[in-house]
């Protein structure tokens, strides 16, 4: 959450001439939900077999790149799969940097809502901690720092490129 995931996706689609997906908002539309609204009908199991066959669908799309969720790689075979199917990138951001996008981002998220600065900072550094043994088997990592700027991101892509070409 917060790493740059759906900013530098788009961004990477328009300049390869593919189509991008989030898989948050491939499941909300294809299910007429938000997140958090299957989280609540169903339990995070429910949402988590949901994502996974998800994640199966839109990976046989061709010519796709797909941002999936930070809980995704975590769950099932996902990350395994996700390897597979073709080019898997972690960006490995510093907590502090992850910090400083949620702070600046406009998207409500639910898990952090309400956190204090240093409570956010602490949410970041357990999940991150949890997370990072899935994360790591991603095929390339790219270390990421604040994104500021377009040319911030125009860097970031041109990186993603480079390492997975």
């Amino acid at each position: 959450m917060g790493a740059g995931k759906t900013t530098l996706g788009k961004v990477l689609a328009q300049k390869m001439g593919l189509t991008f997906y989030d898989l948050d908002e491939y499941i909300e539309d294809r299910f007429h939900r938000t997140i958090p609204q299957i989280f609540a009908e169903s339990g995070e199991s429910g949402f988590r077999d949901l994502e996974r066959r998800m994640l199966h669908e839109v990976a046989e799309f061709e010519d796709v790149i797909i941002s999936c969720g930070g809980g995704t790689p975590c769950f099932f075979d996902n990350m395994d799969y996700m390897n597979t199917c073709g080019e898997t990138v972690f960006l490995n951001a510093s907590p502090e940097a992850l910090k400083a996008h949620l702070l600046m981002g406009k998207t409500q998220r639910p898990l952090i809502q309400g956190k204090s600065p240093e409570e956010l900072l602490d949410f970041i550094k357990d999940s991150l901690q949890k997370r990072l043994p899935y994360y790591k088997k991603a095929k390339h990592t790219l270390s990421i720092d604040v994104i500021n700027t377009n040319e911030d991101i125009t860097h970031y892509v041109n990186q993603i490129i480079e390492i997975t070409q």
